[in-house]
């Protein structure tokens, strides 16, 4: 029997690293701060030396910007897909929600950087991620017109941002329940938020 064997290729290996060095730039960031970091300590936590990092990234900053833009784009783009794949707008909000909670259960870190040094993030990358970010916010919307249309954007919008509040509390909440159990629990809590939008 032939087996077949998959090589990794140098720009694969390199994507996989840099997604290493995010991660881990991550956690520190959000537990010390991004000036409580150094690229040494970065460098330490993926078990390199912090200089070697400059063969990635330009520097903290870089790196930063990298980071939030990553999960922005990422978050945009899957909201646009399960949006597009759902038969109809109640099935698209409960593929939204799904989609929020799973990132919010597995990436408490990035979250709580995000929310506490979007900040230190140079222009124009700041300004990508804020566009992103209405981007994203404009897919919940759309669906929600869709579902109580006599209800003005505004108030859709206002609406949306509040439920984002409840479902990434997870920095604060991890740990107290395991993610099968958090999972329902965020979902019928956003899901009755989102419901009074309309009243």
């Amino acid at each position: 029997m032939r087996v077949v064997t998959t090589a990794r290729t140098p720009t694969r290996e390199r994507r996989s690293r840099r997604a290493e060095i995010l991660d881990a730039a991550a956690e520190l960031f959000a537990a010390r701060g991004f000036h409580g970091v150094s690229i040494e300590d970065i460098g330490g936590a993926v078990g390199t030396s912090g200089p070697a990092l400059y063969r990635h990234f330009s520097g903290k900053e870089a790196l930063l910007a990298e980071m939030l833009l990553d999960i922005s784009e990422r978050l945009h783009a899957s909201a646009a897909e399960r949006v597009t794949a759902a038969p109809d707008a109640e099935s698209a909000l409960d593929a939204l929600l799904a989609g929020q909670i799973e990132f919010a259960l597995s990436h408490p870190a990035l979250i709580t950087v995000h929310d506490r040094e979007l900040g230190n993030v140079p222009e124009p990358a700041r300004r990508r991620i804020r566009r992103l970010q209405r981007l994203y916010v404009e897919e919940w919307v759309t669906v929600l017109s869709e579902l109580h249309p006599g209800c003005p954007p505004p108030r859709l919008r206002a609406a949306t941002h509040a439920v984002f509040g409840l479902l990434n509390s997870t920095p604060h909440s991890a740990g107290e329940l395991p993610p099968e159990a958090m999972t329902p629990l965020l979902h019928a809590m956003a899901r009755a938020a989102l419901a009074e939008a309309r009243r």
